[in-house]
């Protein structure tokens, strides 16, 4: 159709009336009442935090289309993640649930914000819609003046949203990338948006390489150990192997 003749909402519920982007198991409430109670991590996980026995249900309100992703981040150790929107030229992070739970915007950050801020940063100084010197707002938001990155949860908040759900139930660190103005382009246009992203998912990809990796192992059989887990002083969020 067209930017012309669709609207925010169009494309944006599937066939049963289920919006993807909020559909995900909500973790974040789970921790943050444990931390609250100081359960963390000696009585609650801070990672790999199971999903709630309500979200397993035959009836539970989850599309299967969230069932499969999940299933999929289940079976392959992901560890670097990003889902494309459109709309808006900005990229946020986690988290994008505030966690005063009556606010509807709130600067939410993860142990592990430095990294996601950077991983942000990557994507949108690499972006050639959101680095012109001529970028103009899309809307209300002037995201240039923050760089083109946000805390999602200091923009808008989202209850279950796929990147806190990689980041608390998985090793995933997921951003979301909001990466045209326009949600739906004419054919015409896409050679010049795929322009603009394409130097930016290089690099975002390259960044898989960042940090510490290699493989823990038995020190008597020097087999691998799986699911060891691993902690980093000062960062209350551990990942396994």
């Amino acid at each position: 159709q067209g930017s012309e003749l669709a609207g925010w909402a169009m494309g944006r519920w599937t066939y049963e009336g289920i919006d993807l982007n909020h559909n995900f198991a909500d973790l974040n409430t789970a921790l943050w009442d444990a931390e609250d109670n100081d359960l963390v991590p000696h009585e609650f996980p801070n990672h790999y935090i199971p999903i709630p026995e309500y979200y397993t249900l035959a009836n539970a309100t989850v599309a299967p289309e969230t069932r499969a992703v999940i299933a999929w981040m289940q079976r392959f150790p992901f560890v670097l993640s990003a889902n494309l929107h459109g709309g808006e030229l900005v990229v946020t992070y986690p988290f994008d649930m505030t966690r005063t739970y009556w606010k509807a915007q709130e600067l939410t950050p993860t142990p592990d914000d430095g990294v996601f801020r950077w991983l942000a940063t990557v994507y949108a100084t690499a972006n050639l819609a959101m680095a012109s010197g001529d970028r103009r707002r899309c809307h209300y938001d002037d995201f240039a003046r923050l760089g083109n990155v946000i805390n999602g949860a200091n923009w808008h908040t989202v209850a279950g949203s796929m990147n806190d759900f990689s980041y608390l139930h998985t090793n995933c660190f997921e951003i979301t990338v909001e990466l045209s103005c326009d949600k739906f382009p004419h054919a015409s246009e896409l050679p010049h948006e795929w322009e603009n992203n394409r130097e930016s998912l290089l690099l975002f990809m390259e960044q898989v390489h960042r940090g510490i990796k290699g493989v823990v192992r038995d020190s008597d059989t020097e087999q691998g150990i799986p699911n060891a887990i691993i902690s980093v002083d000062g960062i209350n969020h551990d990942v396994r192997t």
